[in-house]
């Protein structure tokens, strides 16, 4: 079986008013099923890595296979393809479309595919909502909803097209530490369904909850390693009532 992720000799340089070397040299391998947290400070390379990674931007030397495809070959048509097939995207600030539905964002990806496809898109956004507890809040536009909600509907939108691969860069980052752990329950039961997951986060607490842990420096990784001290959400949440779905959150409504 195709390595998820392989990175060889990553580097990437802007060039500014001064060179900035960005990524250094950046050697990686993910297997089918693994999650993983990427953590740095800022400036240490971890956004331009996860740009690359998720085919929006290219290194400048370098190579990069994703399940099994040598993305630097590609055309910009054909990283577009990539893109929507291979990867699910989950950002800090959900990316939902406002005054939509939930059903409408999460169906988007399936609408503006290029590829002739049998699924309908209607049914696979049901299925997706309802994997990821929402399926009661389908028709609910997205200001309606509490961040948590968006989010969920987020990671709905990102398992539309069956991804080999969900990047999740600061998934956590606009989320109270409740709806935050949550989450991070939605995503070790979507890990447990052999969905490997990629994820930027600066918080310790966040990254427990991944299986392996990779720290980033000056465009290069110092550090990786499995999780020793991981943290089950889905044990924390056993301990607390009520739905996961209407926890709190710190995004204004």
């Amino acid at each position: 079986m195709d390595k998820v992720i392989q990175t060889f000799e990553l580097k990437k340089t802007y060039e500014l008013a001064q060179p900035v070397h960005a990524l250094r040299g950046v050697d990686l391998t993910i297997e089918p099923g693994e999650f993983v947290s990427i953590m740095g400070a800022s400036g240490s390379g971890k956004s331009t890595f996860m740009n690359i990674l998720g085919c929006l931007d290219r290194p400048t030397s370098g190579a990069y296979r994703l399940d099994g495809v040598a993305v630097g070959k590609l055309s910009r048509n054909e990283l577009a393809d990539i893109r929507n097939e291979k990867i699910g995207f989950v950002f800090q600030g959900f990316n939902l479309l406002p005054r939509t539905t939930a059903l409408e964002n999460v169906e988007l990806p399936l609408v503006y595919q290029r590829r002739k496809s049998s699924v309908k898109p209607k049914r696979k956004a049901a299925e997706c909502l309802d994997r990821v507890g929402l399926a009661d809040r389908s028709h609910h536009q997205t200001q309606q909803l509490s961040g948590g909600q968006q989010q969920r509907v987020a990671i709905a939108r990102a398992l539309v097209n069956d991804p080999s691969l969900i990047l999740a860069d600061e998934p956590t980052g606009n989320l109270d530490t409740g709806t935050s752990r949550d989450l991070m329950g939605l995503f070790q039961d979507l890990n447990d369904q052999g969905i490997t997951i990629v994820l930027v986060t600066h918080e310790l607490e966040i990254a427990r909850h991944t299986n392996r842990r990779v720290n980033m420096r000056d465009g290069l990784i110092i550090q990786d390693e499995p999780i020793e001290d991981k943290i089950d959400a889905r044990q924390d949440s056993l301990n607390r009532t009520g739905d996961p779905t209407q926890e709190g959150d710190l995004t204004p409504q």
